[in-house]
């Protein structure tokens, strides 16, 4: 071993794997960076003197006497109003052929708020999707996942959302990008003139996957710079966290580390948790809302992943295509937002609640009503009515490239209910009927 400008060179592995190595070591702190034979690498497991380094682009071709030399910090992201309108790769260098950032460095990956400093969500934010503004009205400081099978336009929904959501700043982490998604979120954004509120950290399917693991905390790193040094309302999208999650079993395994359910390593609650949970509202006025996408493989549920994400965020997005009129749709049957009720009603329009309740078990109806006819029973005329709605309301509301304000979502809910039903069919307040029921 020998020191050179008080950094400690080592030149002594004890053991390699497929994605990390070890080595006696001291005065090494847990998650500092250090550089393996000119790689980036990452301390993930320390035990005495022994220091286990995960190597981001792989060991392959490292030599036992390679030179590992420890930066003495973890990993760090330079912040300030430069980042908007930037591309990041994993590490915080710029991939846009632009300039460096010249900010103050912050540490990634620190702790979440202190409960004590959070407050009780309650500003609106809007989309401009019905499937969500209507049905499941998003809180700031809110985290929620997107459910969707991999083959769903799920890139295009984040794309929507990041050009729609009310946000000072949105910062986009992705993980597992095609070359083509990366490109086509940059060409969404630069056409509609949006850059300068968002910032990206991206990993695509070229890079390392292990370094999808960073991706999460630079975004979430610069999402706390602007909530809380400036106050600022900040939309955290994170695509996807299933990939994500598969990089932490990469690790996990090659460490050989017992896996848990569905081959995940043990600590997936923890390692999703502490991602979800930096989702907050401060009470100057800052936030930090994370939306995310969790693609199901197979379309299943259970699967270790989404079913951990269940326990961890306030609801679910679920994307399906609707078979009905050929388009991708926010189905109102399996999404959820546990905290839309802050808000529908109070931010929104008072007849808000009364009409998505109304919709949605009229929206029920109509799949008794399919369910009849595909085992051959007779329909009744209110059948048949819920039917033709089903398919309206599907089509001018539910599916994603729907984009209007709440306001006329309401209206367009109030021109269904008329084309289709009596007022006493949709069961709503008879103030609100009197108020909003179109009169013809």
């Amino acid at each position: 071993m020998e020191t050179k400008a008080f950094q400690k060179i080592y030149t002594k592995i004890s053991q390699i794997t497929k994605a990390t190595c070890s080595l006696k070591a001291t005065n090494i702190g847990y998650e500092e960076m250090a550089i393996v034979h000119g790689r980036l690498a990452q301390v993930v497991k320390i035990v005495g003197e022994n220091v286990t380094l995960q190597i981001f682009s792989g060991t392959e071709g490292i030599p036992t006497n390679a030179e590992v030399l420890f930066l003495g910090r973890p990993p760090v992201l330079k912040v300030g109003e430069e980042l908007s309108g930037r591309f990041f790769n994993a590490y915080g260098d710029p991939i846009d052929g632009g300039p460096e950032i010249d900010g103050e460095e912050r540490q990634i990956g620190g702790p979440s708020v202190n409960p004590v400093r959070r407050l009780q969500p309650s500003e609106f934010i809007p989309t401009g999707i019905a499937g969500i503004d209507l049905n499941n009205a998003l809180v700031t400081g809110q985290k929620i996942p997107f459910f969707a099978d991999p083959d769903q336009p799920f890139n295009q929904v984040m794309a929507m959302v990041a050009l729609r959501a009310d946000a000072d700043k949105i910062i986009l982490g992705g993980m597992g990008l095609t070359n083509d998604d990366y490109l086509y979120y940059k060409n969404v954004f630069d056409n509609a003139g949006a850059l300068d509120r968002i910032i990206s950290f991206v990993n695509t399917t070229e890079n390392p996957p292990v370094e999808r693991l960073l991706v999460p905390d630079m975004a979430l790193t610069a999402a706390e710079y602007f909530a809380v040094d400036k106050n600022q309302k900040v939309l955290v999208l994170l695509t996807d966290m299933t990939l994500y999650a598969d990089a932490l079993s990469i690790v996990s395994n090659r460490m050989d580390q017992i896996p848990s359910k569905d081959s995940m390593p043990g600590s997936l609650y923890s390692d999703l948790a502490k991602i979800y949970e930096k989702a907050v509202q401060f009470p100057d006025g800052g936030s930090i809302t994370i939306i995310a996408v969790t693609t199901l493989s197979g379309g299943d549920i259970t699967h270790a992943i989404p079913d951990n994400t269940g326990y961890i965020t306030e609801g679910q997005l679920f994307l399906r295509k609707d078979t009905d009129i050929g388009k991708v749709i926010v189905d109102p049957f399996r999404s959820l937002s546990r905290l839309k009720q802050l808000v529908i009603g109070k931010k929104t329009r008072a007849d808000h609640p009364q009409v998505m309740n109304a919709a949605i078990r009229l929206y029920a109806d109509a799949a008794n009503a399919k369910t009849k006819l595909e085992n051959g029973f007779d329909l009744t005329d209110y059948d048949e009515r819920t039917l033709k709605f089903a398919k309206d309301y599907s089509e001018k509301l539910l599916a994603i490239d729907v984009n209007i304000e709440v306001d006329a979502m309401l209206t367009a809910c109030w021109n269904l209910f008329d084309k289709y039903f009596k007022p006493a069919e949709v069961g709503i307040k008879q103030e609100f009927v009197d108020k909003y029921w179109p009169k013809n």
